[in-house]
């Protein structure tokens, strides 16, 4: 429900009270339409906006001097999304949203189109269809949104970047989406940074401290930039907050990756073919997890199998699947960005005919799952000696 309807409900009730107390001497009124919404600070969150998803820094608007409950902003949008609140540091706040998610900002211009205001779901965004600089207005007073199209945006000034570290993240990478220990590069002058390792099929970008994603990044001019044998398909990056472009591994292997933060540019080279050791996996204990499980998709509640005590590498689990995706990892560790045990490609099936590829891979990426396509009481057991799995479907 818009905040909107809530004061007007609130206010008529009061109204309604009062006029009660006044035996009926004046005729009751009903205040129809939009209160305003009064607030000195307005601010915009999203990849489309320069600060990106940060809340505690979002971009800023600037009331008119001519009505202080009218804000305007003028500058850049990137192709993404946006919304705007009227406070920083929480995203639990009421936002200003469209009031149909993903109504587009483009070179269109827009003239007092209707938003809305509320806390949660449905998270509904505005899209920007078209990079470009922009003049933004809200009317607080009668909750519209006009925007203006300015012209293309500037071409970013190449300065030399300054950093101590550099990290790649993502699930191309070997530590995955973790932001609080991505993969380190080697330094090798002021601004050339070096990473010689493996990388499997994924997206990644590149960025100077840990621990957060409200940071600037590295990443392609164009997002899903690919990755390959032949090298990367454009040397050119950016160093921005958003939008959240990011480059594609499409061939997985062992990579040379150079970044020349002088220049603002990327290089690639295949060195050769990642080897997958087989030794046996060594550990205690074992999860499921996924949609398809008991437990979900809740690292909280993932479903253990058992250890057979006459072999440490064999585990099983006997239990009802429901149609869905599912995969394992030796310990839950919350964050999603430990290796699992993955089938060797994507959507390999398990039903009433067993498992369609018997092989699994231990890695962080790609994020390959299982698919149960029918529901059921199964038997599922995993050798970590020889990486294989077995499904028997018992009813």
């Amino acid at each position: 429900m818009k905040l909107r309807n809530i004061f007007s409900v609130i206010t008529g009730m009061l109204m309604a009270a009062c006029l009660t107390g006044c035996d009926g001497e004046k005729d009751i009124n009903i205040i129809e339409g939009d209160l305003p919404i009064k607030t000195s600070t307005l601010y915009m969150v999203g990849d489309a906006t320069p600060n990106g998803w940060s809340i505690d820094n979002p971009t800023p608007f600037t009331a008119t001097e001519e009505d202080p409950l009218v804000f305007t902003w003028e500058g850049s949008l990137y192709a993404g999304e946006m919304k705007l609140c009227l406070v920083t540091g929480s995203y639990d706040a009421p936002f200003i949203r469209p009031e149909n998610n993903g109504e587009e900002i483009s070179k269109t211009n827009i003239n007092n189109q209707k938003f809305a205001m509320w806390a949660g779901a449905p998270d509904n965004k505005w899209r920007v269809a078209e990079a470009g600089k922009y003049r933004l207005t809200f009317d607080l007073r009668n909750w519209t949104i006009s925007t203006t199209y300015l012209g293309e945006n500037d071409a970013p000034e190449i300065e030399p970047i300054g950093a101590e570290n550099l990290y790649i993240v993502g699930d191309a990478t070997p530590n995955g989406w973790n932001i609080d220990s991505p993969t380190q590069l080697e330094k090798k002058s002021d601004y050339v940074f070096t990473y010689e390792g493996p990388l499997t099929q994924g997206d990644f970008k590149a960025c100077m401290t840990t621990g957060s994603w409200d940071v600037q990044f590295v990443r392609p001019e164009a997002d899903g930039c690919k990755i390959s044998k032949s090298g990367v398909e454009s040397s050119d990056f950016v160093y921005t907050t958003g939008p959240d472009n990011k480059w594609r591994v499409e061939d997985a292997g062992n990579y040379r990756i150079t970044f020349h933060l002088d220049t603002w540019t990327v290089e690639a080279e295949y060195i050769s073919d990642i080897e997958i050791s087989k030794d046996p996996i060594e550990t205690e204990t074992l999860f499921m997890i996924g949609d398809a499980t008991p437990g979900g998709w809740s690292m909280d509640d993932a479903t253990e199998l058992t250890k057979d005590p006459a072999n440490k590498y064999i585990f099983t689990w006997t239990g009802t699947l429901v149609p869905g995706n599912m995969k394992a990892c030796l310990q839950p560790d919350g964050t999603f960005s430990c290796p699992f045990l993955r089938p060797s490609t994507g959507g390999v099936e398990i039903s009433s005919a067993g498992v369609a590829a018997s092989d699994f891979v231990y890695t962080t990426n790609p994020d390959d799952q299982w698919k149960i396509t029918e529901g059921g009481i199964y038997r599922i057991t995993f050798d970590l000696e020889h990486w294989t799995i077995k499904a028997e479907k018992l009813d």
